[in-house]
């Protein structure tokens, strides 16, 4: 079915929705050797087609551009040949990774004589409401395959072109390896109202996870009658110790800032330590100067930067996605803490120290998703922890937290193994 041909938005999503929940109970129980079959199969389709998806990213980022999309929503959409590649490499990873379901875990006797344990089981259809990145597409479908989930996926319609051609991709591998079509299905209308219903059915979708800009995520939040995995910004934080590497410092925030603008995990705001900071700071700006970044700084950071642009306080707030670096001098440990506790979004805080004390107490103070010493905030990643690809970061702390991968996609039930006992 195409765009043009759904004229009942209310009927298409509750169609579609009753097809993905009959299609739930095949995906639970299909085993492993099945499911690695469909994610390679997929990735063998998407080799095949790498033209096709090209051609249709074309579409979508001349449509973009005509509408005017800046450069960072722009960089989001484009399918690289390398990017391809990624999609094709994640699903044949997510392949080899060990299968979470079905795992008894934590099985003891009881006095009973009864078996106790928790069993890991998939969460049911599992809605995805994204923007931009067209490859979240396969990263989304490969990660609910194979924790045992249906998928609804919505992409935004900056990206419908790019989607359907990967969705096509997706339901010839799970149509080839056996599995039903329905197991994952894209949205194929760019129609707002789609998102909606989408959100509105708890009698088909068990779970939402949006990725994308502040205002989607928290109108789903507020609409949404069906449980919630989100983040809603990406306002990450590096702060550089007065005990800090200067070598260490200097890699950590050129690449927390620069390695990509455009994502959740860039460092927006850089806090420096006050005693170092007119040792630190020149060569640092000096490095983003070359790189194009514009830099906003504290009263403290202007003295030392004479070119920095006198930061508001609003920057403190904002997650740029842009060649822009927000800079604090801050007078120590706590007063770094203080300003991300205040300013931070929860989702990745880094420290450079070589101090180890002041590194334990920034990772058990710093109440965010990720928590990093002498690292780039850009580490926190589903690839880089070893999870395969991501359906996004999580900044809530009921459910799943962090980089959602196979094991946030599942649910635990409780199993008694028995012989015959009655309770007393």
């Amino acid at each position: 079915m195409t765009d043009a041909q759904i004229t009942d938005i209310a009927a298409y999503m509750a169609d579609l929705g009753r097809r993905a929940r009959a299609a739930s109970r095949a995906m639970a129980r299909a085993n492993t050797a099945e499911k690695n079959a469909a994610l390679l199969a997929i990735a063998g389709f998407l080799d095949r087609e790498r033209a096709t998806i090209a051609h249709a990213n074309r579409q979508d980022l001349l449509a973009g551009a005509a509408k005017g999309l800046d450069a960072a929503l722009l960089d989001r959409l484009e399918l690289t040949s390398a990017r391809i590649d990624a999609m094709i490499d994640g699903l044949r990873q997510i392949a080899a990774l060990p299968d979470p379901i079905g795992a008894i875990t934590d099985l003891n006797y009881r006095p009973s004589g009864i078996q106790v344990g928790r069993m890991r089981v998939p969460l049911g259809v599992i809605g995805i409401i994204y923007e931009s990145r067209p490859n979240v597409t396969a990263d989304a479908a490969a990660l609910c395959l194979k924790s045992g989930n249906a998928t609804v996926l919505r992409g935004g319609s900056e990206a419908f072109a790019s989607n359907q051609a990967i969705a096509r991709c997706i339901q010839q591998g799970l149509v080839s390896s056996g599995l039903p079509e329905e197991g994952v299905q894209v949205v194929a209308t760019t129609d707002r109202a789609a998102v909606g219903a989408m959100i509105a059915m708890p009698e088909s979708i068990d779970v939402i996870i949006p990725r994308g800009g502040k205002g989607l995520i928290e109108r789903i939040s507020r609409e949404a009658r069906v449980p919630v995995i989100k983040h809603l910004d990406g306002i990450c934080h590096v702060f550089i110790d007065e005990h800090a590497d200067p070598d260490k410092a200097f890699r950590v925030a050129i690449n927390a800032k620069t390695q990509r603008y455009g994502t959740c995990n860039t460092m927006e705001t850089l806090l420096v330590d006050a005693p170092v900071a007119a040792g630190i700071l020149p060569g640092l700006a000096a490095a983003y100067q070359e790189k194009g970044v514009e830099l906003r700084g504290c009263p403290r950071t202007c003295e030392i930067l004479p070119d920095a642009v006198p930061a508001t306080e609003s920057d403190w707030d904002t997650e740029y996605l842009a060649p822009i670096l927000a800079i604090r001098i801050v007078d120590g440990l706590d007063a770094a803490m203080d300003h991300i506790a205040r300013h931070g979004s929860a989702h990745t805080d880094a420290i450079v120290t070589e101090d180890y004390s002041r590194a334990r107490r920034f990772l058990r103070e710093v109440d965010s998703s990720s928590v990093m010493v002498n690292a780039s905030t850009r580490f926190a990643d589903g690839f880089e922890y070893g999870l395969g690809a991501e359906i996004g970061i999580s900044t809530d702390k009921f459910h799943a937290r962090g980089p959602v991968g196979l094991e946030g996609l599942t649910s635990l039930k409780f199993v008694v193994l028995g012989n015959g006992e009655g309770r007393i």
